[in-house]
C-alpha cells in the first residue's frame, strides 16, 4: 500500500468518527445516516461533482457556495452541513467519498449490523431478500444488511458472501465441482 493511500484512509477513518461523534452528540445518527447515503449516491452518479470536489485549485468560497446549496437542497442536518464546510476549510473535501463511506461502515459496526452480499441468478423478490436476511440474522445473532448483485452466469441458486465467509449453492459451482470430480478420476 502507498504511503499517500495509507494517510488518505487514516485521515477519512478520523474524520469519520468525529462525523459519528458529532452525530451522536446531537442525537442525529439516522438522519445523518440517511443524508450521507444520498450524499454518497449522489457523489458516485455526478461526474461534474467529483471533478469539483476534487479540483484542488477550487476557490473556497465557491467550495463553501456549493456546501451550502447542495445542504439546503437536499435538507442536510446542520451538523452534517457544518461539517461539510469544515472538510471544505481545511481542504479536505476531496476525500469525501471514502469519509461517507467510513462513518458508513463506523455506523453499522456500531450498531452491529454486517454488510454482506447476496448474488443471484435472477431478480429476487423483497420479500425473498428480507427472508434470507432474517435466517442468516437469526443465525448469526447480529443483523445483516444484503447489497444485492444478479449475476446470471450462475445458472440458477445463490451465493453469499458475508465477510471472509463464502457460501456457494450456485448451479455453477455445483457444475465446477462434478467436472473437478471427473477429471480427478
Amino acid at each position: 500500500m502507498s504511503k499517500i493511500n495509507s494517510i488518505s484512509i487514516v485521515t477519512s477513518e478520523r474524520y469519520a468518527l468525529a462525523l459519528f461523534e458529532l452525530a451522536r452528540e446531537d442525537s442525529d445518527l439516522d438522519k445523518i445516516k440517511q443524508d450521507t447515503k444520498d450524499l454518497l449516491d449522489l457523489y458516485k452518479s455526478c461526474e461534474e461533482m467529483q471533478d469539483f470536489i476534487k479540483n484542488p485549485t477550487q476557490d473556497l468560497k465557491i467550495q463553501l457556495y456549493f456546501v451550502e446549496k447542495i445542504s439546503e437542497i437536499m435538507k442536510f442536518s446542520t451538523t452534517l452541513k457544518n461539517f461539510l464546510s469544515i472538510l471544505v476549510n481545511k481542504r479536505r473535501i476531496f476525500h469525501i467519498e471514502k469519509i461517507v463511506e467510513s462513518f458508513l461502515k463506523l455506523l453499522a459496526k456500531k450498531k452491529g449490523e454486517v454488510s454482506a452480499s447476496l448474488i443471484s441468478s435472477r431478480k429476487l423478490k423483497e420479500e425473498e431478500i428480507k427472508k434470507v436476511s432474517e435466517e442468516l440474522s437469526k443465525a448469526s445473532g447480529t443483523s445483516i444488511n444484503f447489497k444485492f448483485i444478479v449475476d446470471e452466469s450462475l445458472i440458477g441458486g445463490l451465493k453469499i458472501q458475508l465477510g471472509s465467509l463464502m457460501i456457494d449453492t450456485s448451479i455453477k459451482n455445483k457444475l465446477q465441482k462434478y467436472q473437478q470430480m471427473m477429471i480427478a478420476k
